[in-house]
């Protein structure tokens, strides 16, 4: 099989935010930072050659959490004993704000990127697969972005470019974990796929 290259998807971006978010009851909170969601989506995006995994939380503690864990890993003795695990957390940083990650990614490419939220339902402009797989051939800069908690606040779904179709499974339960649904979407949007046999 062909192997991505790193830079391949590097006009790809992915958010994954801590705030604004809603509870079960649909308060709108700060959620908190899992370590596990940050190695494995960064394990992830590297994989699928993503530019930067952006971790959104305005809280200091909570960033100063994933910026210990991240260089923990890049210099000394993680960096040694585990060097994918390296070079996986290579693109990974932490932003207070979504609109932090935008202004960087417009900062960096000079364009301003199309921002394309994700949910577990159907949201107004929506778009599917196959048609931003095309977008996404154009080149142009391009943030996935996902929330935790209970999903992103209904602001941040209003104000995106689209809202990417959500993934559907087989018996009406809906409850993937962020980091399943991240790797199931990456993998529809940029994995490779066998050609047909002649």
């Amino acid at each position: 099989m062909e192997k991505v290259s790193e830079t391949s998807n590097s006009n790809i971006h992915l958010a994954l935010v801590h705030f604004p978010v809603y509870n079960k009851s649909r308060e709108v909170i700060v959620s908190s930072v899992t370590t596990l969601d940050v190695h494995d989506i960064s394990r992830a995006c590297r994989t699928y050659g993503v530019g930067t995994f952006y971790v959104i939380t305005p809280l200091k503690t909570q960033q100063e959490l994933v910026e210990r864990l991240i260089g923990h890993w890049l210099t000394g003795h993680g960096a040694e004993y585990n060097p994918t695990r390296k070079e996986a957390l290579l693109k990974t940083v932490v932003k207070n704000s979504l609109d932090e990650a935008v202004k960087e990614i417009t900062e960096d490419t000079g364009t301003k990127p199309r921002v394309i939220v994700t949910g577990a339902k159907q949201a107004p402009q929506s778009i599917g697969y196959e048609a931003l797989k095309k977008e996404l051939k154009q080149g142009k800069p391009h943030l996935l972005v996902f929330g935790t908690g209970w999903g992103l606040e209904k602001n941040l779904v209003k104000n995106a470019d689209h809202s990417l179709l959500p993934i559907e499974g087989v018996n009406g339960f809906n409850h993937l974990p962020v980091r399943g649904a991240i790797s199931i979407i990456l993998d529809r949007l940029l994995g490779l796929r066998e050609l047909p046999a002649d």
